[in-house]
């Protein structure tokens, strides 16, 4: 099943021998990461094990929010709303960024107090969000049949094109300098004195004196090699979109039944609003206690599965030798199925809601893995255990619109600058020094 088509990149040709940073891993995060880098005069090179943005960077559904986010990664989104409005002019290129608004809606009164309270954490943002009445809703989404009490309304949030946009960011950071490796698997990371040296890549070695890793989904398993307990899983979430539509809304749209955002094409891209897939796995069993709490509170929107990816991932080796085949080579671009049942599921309800959808046609249906945390909150943070080692992980579904400034803060962590924002809420160690694990803190 072949995911989306994103826009083509072509890696560079000649590995370097010896650069200050490798980043490893293409994504939004990745790329964001290295153009940071480049930008401070850093020399970096990132390595890609498959394409750019082939993985969930592509796949996820475009929406740039600060609604609705842990109130811990509130401060990081609100800059990376303000990188995003200049991010076109500074890239040279086109990433789809428009501040279309996000509508969430609130079925009852109470939904419609707990986004109210949610709210408050944007005072002194100045933002402009705002709580909806059901008759004001109704307002704004002509033609809509939503039977609800009211939404929380972001006018200052908006979308992009995943497709393009870390291609758009990896062309810019090449053009600063950077070196952007694709089918270029990392096998390793190689170390003296208890800190970084270098990588083993599948072309060779690069000395370095930091390396970032940016893997998504494939971070643990290296991070492993290397002897760091990173608790993070998959979870796996599937996408339609539709051809072109005239009538639909411009707002991106968050329901109890679906979720749904305008493309620049015209079309829509639809997900459900909660339900996903979780893959049982053996690391499933080694972290189930860590995940427990979030399992708890979301039983209602996750579907357990034991299937392939358990054969899988057990058959997938733990440790390898540097000069041979490693498991990123063996998998350049992880392409799971979509699940129909639950794409079909929430377009049916946006035809409800919306009845211009009746005409929509479906094009596309694709899923993608959602690198998780026990708390959902992401890791950017120094390895304490290994100097020059960093992670920038496990950003649960909702790395795309903050990740322009997660690399941000990534590059001051590495280059030693000041943050962008406080990065403890970020750091890995929080796992593993008695913290509390705390879920959606806001609501």
């Amino acid at each position: 099943m072949p995911g989306p088509q994103v826009v083509p990149f072509e890696g560079d040709a000649k590995l370097p021998s010896r650069v200050d940073v490798v980043v490893i891993g293409g994504g939004i995060i990745g790329t964001s990461t290295a153009l940071e880098l480049a930008e401070r005069g850093v020399s970096v090179a990132l390595c890609e094990k498959g394409g750019i943005a082939q993985e969930q960077s592509s796949r996820n559904w475009g929406w740039v929010r600060i609604s609705r986010r842990d109130v811990r990664e509130i401060p990081l989104m609100a800059e990376s709303l303000r990188i995003w409005d200049g991010m076109d002019v500074r890239l040279g290129r086109s990433t789809g960024f428009k501040r279309s608004g996000i509508i969430f809606t609130c079925a009852n009164d109470r939904e419609y107090a707990d986004h109210e309270r949610w709210g408050r954490n944007l005072e002194g943002y100045h933002l402009g969000h705002k709580m909806l009445s059901g008759s004001a809703l109704r307002a704004l989404l002509p033609g809509a049949d939503l039977n609800v009490t009211g939404a929380l309304y972001t006018p200052m949030d908006g979308r992009a094109e995943p497709q393009k946009a870390a291609p758009a960011i990896a062309e810019a950071a090449r053009e600063r300098g950077a070196h952007i490796m694709t089918r270029c698997a990392v096998r390793g990371i190689e170390t003296a004195g208890g800190a970084v040296s270098g990588v083993v890549t599948e072309r060779g070695m690069i000395t370095c004196q930091s390396v970032v890793m940016a893997g998504g989904g494939w971070t643990r398993l290296l991070a492993n090699t290397l002897g760091i307990d990173l608790p993070q899983l998959n979870v796996l979430n599937s996408v339609l979109r539709t051809a072109p539509l005239e009538g639909g809304p411009d707002q991106a749209l968050w329901a109890r039944d679906f979720a749904t955002r305008k493309r620049e094409d015209g079309g829509y891209n639809v997900a459900s609003g909660h339900a996903n897939i979780v893959d049982i796995v053996p690391a499933s069993f080694r972290y189930a206690t860590a995940y427990l709490p979030a399992m708890t509170q979301n039983w209602r929107s996750l579907s357990l599965r034991l299937g392939g990816r358990f054969v899988e991932e057990a058959r997938t080796p733990k440790n390898w030798r540097l000069d041979e085949v490693s498991p990123f080579e063996r998998c350049r671009v992880l392409d799971p199925t979509p699940s129909t049942k639950m794409t079909d599921r929430p377009f049916e309800a946006l035809k409800l809601a919306f009845p211009v959808f009746q005409q929509a046609s479906v094009v596309q249906r694709w899923a993608g893995y959602m690198d998780v945390t026990p708390d959902a909150v992401p890791v950017i943070s120094r390895v304490d255990a290994m100097r020059g080692l960093h992670i920038a992980t496990g950003f649960s579904g909702h790395g795309f619109g903050i990740g322009p400034a997660a690399g941000r803060l990534m590059a001051d962590i590495v280059t030693n600058q000041t943050p962008l924002v406080d990065p403890r809420a970020f750091r890995l160690s929080r796992f593993f020094d008695g913290s509390k694990i705390e879920l959606l803190s806001g609501f």
